[in-house]
C-alpha cells in the first residue's frame, strides 16, 4: 500500500512512527466525536474567576501548551529524556497550586465545581504517567499517554472553557 507520496505504508512501521501516527489519527477521531456532552454543572469558569485566578489559570494553561507542542516534538524524534522531563514540568507546574494565597484557594473553590479541580489533577496524574513512561523508554505507553492528555484538555475546554473555544461546541 502506498500513499499520494510514495511511501509505503510499511516504512511508517519500520521507522517506528506507526504508532504515532495511529495515535494521532485517533486522537483527530476522538475529538470529533468522543467528546463528553455538557452536564448540568457545565459552563464557563472564568468569569467566576477573581482576575488573579484568571490570570495565573491562562499562565498555567500558556505553559501546559507550550509544554505540550514540545512533548509532541520530542516524540516524534523519539527522544524519551524530553518526553519525560517535560511532561514531569506540567505535573510539576500547578501553578493555581503554587501562587495562591489561602483566600485565593477558597475563592478558586467557591467559583469552579468540584468535577473541575477532579479533572485537573486527573490531568497532572496523566502527566506523571507520561514522565514515567519517558524515563522508562516505553515509546507506545508515551503516545497513548500523550493521547490521553490531549483528550483530558480537549474534554475539560468543552465543558468548561467553551466561551474560549467555540469551535469545540460545534
Amino acid at each position: 500500500m502506498q500513499d499520494q507520496e510514495g511511501l509505503k505504508v510499511s516504512h511508517y512501521r519500520k521507522t517506528n512512527q506507526f504508532p504515532f501516527i495511529a495515535v494521532a489519527l485517533a486522537i483527530a477521531v476522538g475529538l470529533g466525536f468522543g467528546v463528553p456532552a455538557t452536564g448540568q454543572d457545565a459552563g464557563p469558569v472564568s468569569p467566576n474567576l477573581t482576575p488573579k485566578l484568571r490570570d495565573l489559570l491562562r499562565q498555567e494553561m500558556l505553559s501546559i501548551e507550550q509544554a505540550s507542542k514540545d512533548i509532541l516534538s520530542a516524540l516524534i524524534a523519539g527522544d524519551d529524556a524530553r518526553v519525560a522531563g517535560l511532561a514531569q514540568q506540567i505535573y510539576d507546574s500547578f501553578i493555581l497550586q503554587q501562587s495562591m494565597t489561602p483566600d485565593d484557594k477558597q475563592d478558586l473553590m467557591a467559583a469552579v465545581p468540584k468535577d473541575f479541580v477532579t479533572r485537573d489533577q486527573a490531568f497532572h496524574r496523566l502527566s506523571a504517567d507520561l514522565a514515567q513512561a519517558g524515563r522508562d523508554g516505553d515509546r507506545e505507553a508515551q503516545h497513548a499517554g500523550f493521547g490521553r492528555m490531549i483528550e483530558a484538555c480537549t474534554a475539560c475546554h468543552v465543558r468548561y472553557a467553551a466561551d474560549r473555544f467555540p469551535m469545540l461546541a460545534e
